[in-house]
């Protein structure tokens, strides 16, 4: 069996599934057909669906164009039909794994989407998992669900783990530049995820399980929660002690070994830092090891914005008068993303101030609760009106100069006037 699936893939004749089609799925799904392959994506959101059926992106990675491209091309196909998984050779998993609480996994979404699966896995197919969870959940979750179709993992099917690494925005490491790692329940299930992989990426490194592939995404996600945390507190120390943080960054940064430089900001947003992270935390927990930098991290970026309104009560006289003005909402610069985005909280911490708007050239509208909020037009008229301007996020489209020109009073977070020195401009 297993040569006949190697065959199809070699040869481009597999079908190919994606279920779940959001900021993994969809350009995960794109790259397939464009090598080629048939490919069925699946979301229960028939929003998504429809979109992509008239030719229309929702992700900024994936242009309309490419989309058009594919499906014109008969390479790709979408529906919320979760039967259309019977034809399927190779099913890839890319569904969300949020947090039930602050410390605790949901896979319930992959259980649903597993099994779905299950349902519909025909012999000689291989499932592969993408979302990243804590190590163990395809050993423990996703074997013993579809064994209930009465086959074998291994033997009659084929399942394997392969952490995403999706950095939206990133024009540089895109799905088909960026290594791949995998890592199957058996050797045979290894090498056809491989082989699977290959098919759009030159790199593909292989690990020795499914847990080492899933305890990879999870160390690359904590180095940076644990190193973001770091640097924040590092930059509110600093100011205990008068120093400038971003001098002391670029100064250490000079050394040419033994270094990296982050940066300190409102905290971390998307989905990867904020949550996964903590899904080590809560399975190490259940082996009796407490990950104490994990939790330290993940609590001070989540107090930074409250930090920041503490900072601002500093400067500014009476807040419960101030009325200010937001520049960025998104969790990351030039994207369309507000997944766990800091700026949020941020606004929402200062709703009982004077005022609170937003500019934001990606997200015109915005709606937090029940608080329903629309971009500032950015003029200097309009910056004029406000006591003080806090830049939340460095997109490129704004005009920084204009800002500095006509605020009264500048909180700058991303450290955008580093070259210039202006009393009414404080950094974090």
């Amino acid at each position: 069996m297993q040569a006949s699936l190697n065959s199809r893939i070699s040869n481009k004749k597999a079908q190919i599934a994606l279920i779940g089609l959001g900021y993994v799925g969809l350009p995960l799904a794109v790259s397939f057909a464009q090598k080629g392959f048939k490919v069925l994506g699946i979301d229960t959101n028939e929003a998504r669906v429809d979109r992509i059926r008239n030719l229309e992106s929702y992700i900024a990675d994936i242009s309309n164009r490419e989309i058009e491209q594919v499906i014109k091309r008969g390479c790709f196909s979408v529906s919320t039909d979760f039967s259309l998984l019977s034809q399927a050779d190779v099913i890839i998993i890319c569904v969300p794994t949020p947090l039930k609480r602050k410390y605790t996994p949901d896979v319930s979404f992959i259980l649903s989407a597993i099994k779905s699966v299950s349902l519909y896995l025909k012999r000689d197919s291989l499932v592969i998992l993408e979302s990243t969870t804590y190590p163990g959940t395809t050993e423990e979750v996703i074997k013993p669900e579809l064994e209930k179709s009465g086959m074998v993992a291994g033997r009659d099917f084929y399942v394997a783990f392969s952490p995403e690494r999706i950095d939206p925005g990133n024009k540089e490491f895109k799905v088909t530049s960026m290594p791949k790692v995998v890592g199957g329940l058996t050797t045979k299930c290894t090498e056809l995820a491989r082989l699977v992989y290959s098919q759009i990426t030159k790199h593909v490194h292989v690990v020795s399980s499914t847990k080492a592939a899933e305890m990879t995404k999870l160390l690359e996600n904590s180095f940076r929660i644990v190193n973001i945390g770091w640097i924040n507190e590092i930059a509110q120390s600093c100011h205990k002690m008068n120093i400038d943080v971003w001098e002391v960054i670029k100064a250490a940064n000079t050394k040419p070994f033994g270094f990296m430089a982050f940066y300190p900001g409102l905290g971390v947003g998307g989905h990867c830092i904020p949550e996964d992270p903590l899904y080590l935390y809560w399975k190490a927990k259940r082996y009796g090891f407490n990950s104490k930098f994990i939790k330290l991290a993940a609590d001070v970026n989540a107090n930074m914005p409250s930090y920041v309104v503490g900072r601002l009560k500093e400067l500014i006289k009476n807040p419960q008068k101030a009325k200010l003005l937001i520049l960025g909402v998104t969790y990351k610069k030039n994207v369309k993303d507000l997944r766990k985005s800091p700026p949020l909280k941020l606004i929402e911490l200062l709703q009982g101030w004077g005022g609170v708007d937003y500019y934001d050239p990606f997200v015109p509208y915005l709606k937090l609760g029940e608080i329903n909020m629309k971009s500032v037009v950015l003029n200097a008229a309009t910056i004029k009106k406000y006591d003080g301007v806090v830049i939340a996020v460095d997109h490129a489209p704004v005009d920084y100069e204009l800002v500095r020109t006509n605020a009264q009073f500048i909180f700058d977070v991303k450290n955008v006037y580093s070259n210039i020195q202006d009393k009414k401009i404080v950094r974090l």
